[in-house]
């Protein structure tokens, strides 16, 4: 451990960054992988560079005032994990650092305004599909707006639909093979209820309980990952709370950064009393397709109809599931096991859309940039639909592929078989 970090001064999450610093040794692996270095070719705007201004701040030699927009830009996607050869957790550090640094920022009059708003919508769903509401009234005047209000306009769906509150309990059909527990999510509640209602179907035609505890809240990823630590902590301990993991084969969620979010409760808690709670929490913790497709694996998934005619997917893999949880195969597998459908890989499929949680809202500019590269690519493909598996990625993928005067559906994988199950694809 590098002696010259104060580990102490910083709390349990010390340790965890000092750890991530000292791993790093600089062999440039990370610089394709990282989408900012991609756009902006400043070294400071990669992995590598961000471990060494963070390092700087840490030891007090570089004023973080200094090292804050380079900072600020990263996304968090992760991408740099899964190119270092090294095993950098650049998540964590990151996470951790912002999670340090933030109570030190001084921020704008509407900057923190901004981030009040995002933080405090995102987490309430009901309050979340109000203001996308208003904000679709909002939507003639985004031209005349700064970037800042106008990025959000951008992003909101043609239209926002109304909320589908999910049953607390969905028993199995036929077989009883397992009972889960289900995170319902925040956002998509709002913007893709729909999400939720094919998840439902999909689990219970395969044999599986699903129950949705009473008590659940926000994941906390988006406070963790804007450096709210204190804010997160209450969310961690709310959903801690609300699960107990001994009553359930899993915990699942639909959500790439959701399920990303549950699976770092251990990192969160890290050196305090409840870590041990959040790691056997976050074991039980599974991607929707990372718990269909074990049913795959086990000969237990229920088949699929046949398309209605020869279909041609593009697979998008949202950075929180690909990179942060390491979930590349399973949806790849699920969707395959459809009749009549054949998956194409995407240009540069790697590289984040540039949704990243609340990036899009904070760097839209640097977000719209790399949600149009990633939408050119996705239709180089020419396929005849776009599957993910994250709202995120959905709403940005979405906005940035009908602005290049595409129809072609955007979808989530659990959508997907949802249909297939239905005979409607």
């Amino acid at each position: 451990m590098n002696n010259d970090i104060p580990v102490k001064a910083l709390g349990p999450q010390g340790e965890v960054m000092a750890h991530a610093v000292d791993a790093c040794v600089h062999c440039g692996f990370c610089l394709p992988a990282c989408p900012t270095y991609a756009l902006l070719g400043d070294e400071m705007d990669s992995p590598r560079g961000r471990i060494v201004l963070m390092k700087e701040v840490l030891e007090g030699h570089l004023d973080l005032l200094d090292a804050a927009p380079h900072l600020d830009r990263c996304l968090g996607c992760q991408g740099c994990v899964t190119a270092c050869p090294s095993g950098v957790p650049y998540g964590e550090l990151i996470t951790s650092f912002r999670g340090w640094s933030e109570p030190q920022r001084q921020r704008s009059a509407f900057d923190k305004a901004k981030r009040y708003a995002i933080l405090r919508a995102l987490p309430a769903p009901k309050l979340f599909s109000v203001a996308a509401r208003v904000g679709q009234y909002a939507k003639p005047l985004a031209p005349m707006l700064p970037a800042a209000l106008r990025g959000p306009l951008d992003l909101l769906p043609e239209h926002v639909p109304a909320m589908q509150p999910s049953a607390e309990f969905t028993p199995a059909k036929g077989k009883k093979r397992g009972r889960v527990a289900f995170l319902a999510g925040c956002a998509q509640q709002a913007l893709a209820p729909n999400f939720n209602a094919a998840t439902l179907r999909v689990l219970a035609r395969n044999g599986i309980e699903v129950v949705i505890p009473e008590g659940q809240g926000c994941c906390g990823a988006a406070a963790l990952h804007t450096g709210a630590r204190d804010e997160a902590l209450k969310l961690v301990r709310a959903n801690l709370n609300a699960f107990n993991p001994d009553d359930y084969d899993a915990i699942l969620s639909n959500a790439a950064g959701c399920g990303a979010g549950l699976k770092e409760y251990p990192m969160v808690l890290h050196g305090l009393p409840d870590e041990a709670q959040a790691k056997a929490f976050a074991a039980k913790v599974r991607d929707i397709s990372e718990y269909l497709a074990e049913l795959l694996r086990d000969g237990e998934l229920e088949p699929m109809m046949p398309t209605k005619q020869p279909l041609k997917i593009a697979y998008h893999d949202a950075c929180h599931l690909a990179h942060a949880q390491g979930v590349k195969l399973a949806p790849r597998q699920l969707l395959r096991a459809i009749p009549g459908v054949s998956l194409v890989e995407i240009p540069e499929g790697d590289l984040c859309c540039g949704s990243a949680g609340t990036y899009n809202l904070e760097q839209p500019e640097l977000a719209s940039q790399l949600g149009g590269r990633k939408a050119k690519n996705i239709l180089s493909t020419a396929p005849d639909l776009i599957a993910s598996g994250n709202i995120g990625c959905h709403t940005q993928i979405q906005s940035h592929v009908r602005r290049q005067h595409s129809q072609i559906p955007v979808m989530h994988t659990i959508e997907v078989l949802d249909l297939a199950y239905r005979g409607e694809l």
